[in-house]
């Protein structure tokens, strides 16, 4: 009787070993297996597999992100060492140390008094080494697990003991021309990449691209600086909007005047689309006397905070009107409390890893503009949301109505593996397949992107596979719908 429990004992014992392999191989090697995130069903792997290789290869579409031009404006721009590419302007990374307790000093973040911080970069990536056991089971732990080995040809996981060789891989890696921001871009398969910038951009970088290459890095026009007018140093950016514009911002009809002039020459420069930052997507139309009185008081910095809300709401409407007559897509982000950590926000500045969701309204707050616009098929409005809550609840149903509306991919803290299943899960029975916009990659960090698409894929690739186990859709549909998630979507949605 030992004897064969003991047997028992050795045959589990082996087939957990291969399972999770021997701590040398864990601490040393990155397993990716192919069929990674895909569930445990046999034949819905198979079927998932199948739709994942269909698409895998397509082109990248990437209508929304936040990648800085100047990377693409000089054909011969580096990334700089390992730690300015992968840690000090992502704060996906570094909002996680911090939340550990490790300063961003140490991190190499600049500080807005110009105070000291930590100038070592490989002392920067040996903290972040060390604490990389923090992002497993994390979407920045699978996006860059995907980029070191994928992009960098990285075989160790990474650890405290592997920092520094990794580093130098990395680092060689980035000193040869196939690493340069324009040859990743095709390596990549890039079709088109769009960044956002401001209303007040002058767009120098992406004259020069248009200049010196025939890629398509486009710009989105985001107005968010001088429309909301609780924005720190909103009078100034009016000023700065007078210069580039040519138009004295001096009234509420003059500034409308400036954003058509700024709208009209990012269309000129390629840009399809418009973004708006807003708390919430409250809308309401002002009386000119409204909007002129409301303009005012900002101007003299006596506006309340009721005049900014109004005033946001009201030039969304604005926003609607100048779409539909100039046919840019127009996108809205609600829902972030932008800054919470005070003192950090002093120290640091925004866009520190301290944004924060909050609940947020849609059906109220949008009526007035979907109304008025809502019913025009020359506008394409795309909704985002950081409350999942009204996925199925307002945003399906709104959008599986209005002509004119669509929603976008999960979004931030929801743009990962669960996030995706929730999103289809939730909207797809209500809006459908087609009232959604595919994806986007919403990165600042540009050799993730590759990552992200791939995760995106994979993703719909099982959720797919899952429907067609359960006869929701055949196999032909499903192979139709694969390649409108992956590709087709984003562009047809974005004007691409």
């Amino acid at each position: 009787m030992l004897l064969v429990l003991f047997a028992v004992e050795d045959i589990i014992g082996e087939k957990l070993e291969r399972l999770r392999g021997s701590p040398d191989s864990m601490q040393e090697k990155i397993h990716l297996p192919p069929d990674r995130y895909f569930g445990p069903d046999p034949q819905q792997k198979a079927i998932a597999m199948e739709l994942y290789s269909q698409a895998k290869d397509l082109p990248l579409v990437c209508p929304h992100g936040h990648v800085d031009p100047r990377l693409f404006a000089d054909p011969d721009c580096s990334f700089g060492t390992p730690t300015e590419l992968l840690i000090i302007p992502d704060h996906y990374v570094f909002r996680m140390l911090y939340s550990q307790g490790i300063p961003l000093e140490s991190l190499g973040i600049p500080r807005l008094d110009g105070g000291p911080v930590e100038k070592d970069h490989r002392k920067i990536w040996q903290i972040f080494a060390e604490n990389f056991y923090l992002f497993r089971g994390t979407p920045t732990g699978m996006w860059l697990t995907h980029e070191l080995h994928e992009v960098f040809g990285v075989q160790e996981k990474l650890t405290g003991e592997s920092a520094q060789r990794i580093y130098d891989q990395i680092a060689s890696c980035l000193a040869r021309p196939e690493f340069r921001p324009r040859a990743l871009f095709d390596r990549f398969r890039i079709e088109v990449l769009t960044t956002t910038d401001a209303a007040t951009d002058t767009l120098e970088h992406h004259q020069r691209i248009r200049a010196t290459w025939d890629r398509r890095v486009i710009p989105c026009f985001r107005p968010d600086g001088v429309v909301n007018i609780d924005t720190p140093g909103w009078r100034e950016n009016v000023q700065r909007l007078s210069a580039v514009s040519g138009i004295e911002v001096t009234s509420y009809r003059a500034l409308v005047r400036a954003l058509e002039e700024r709208r009209r020459f990012f269309k000129e420069m390629g840009a399809t689309s418009t973004d708006h930052g807003v708390l919430e997507p409250y809308t309401e139309e002002l009386s000119e006397q409204e909007a002129e009185a409301i303009f005012a008081r900002a101007m003299r910095g006596e506006a309340s905070a009721a005049d900014a809300r109004r005033f946001t709401g009201h030039m969304l409407m604005e926003s609607a009107r100048m779409s539909i007559e100039d046919g840019l897509v127009m996108q809205i982000h609600p829902g972030s409390f932008r800054n919470h950590n005070l003192p950090l926000y002093e120290r640091f500045g925004p866009d520190k890893g301290a944004d924060i969701p909050i609940a947020t309204e849609f059906t109220r707050n949008l009526r007035p503009l979907l109304n008025k616009y809502g019913n025009d098929t020359r506008l394409t409005l795309i909704l985002f949301m950081l409350d999942e809550s009204t996925l199925s609840r307002e945003l399906a149903p709104l959008a599986g109505h209005y002509p004119a509306l669509k929603l976008g991919p999960p979004w931030w803290f929801h743009d990962s593996l669960n996030g995706m299943m929730r999103f289809r899960e939730l909207v797809t029975e209500t809006a459908g397949l087609y009232n959604t916009v595919g994806f986007n990659d919403d990165t600042r960090a540009f050799p993730s992107i590759p990552a992200r698409h791939d995760l995106a894929r994979r993703v719909d690739a099982n959720w797919l596979a899952g429907l067609v186990v359960r006869g929701v859709v055949d196999i032909y549909d499903a192979h139709e719908m694969m390649q409108d998630c992956a590709y087709r979507l984003a562009k047809k949605a974005y004007k691409l």
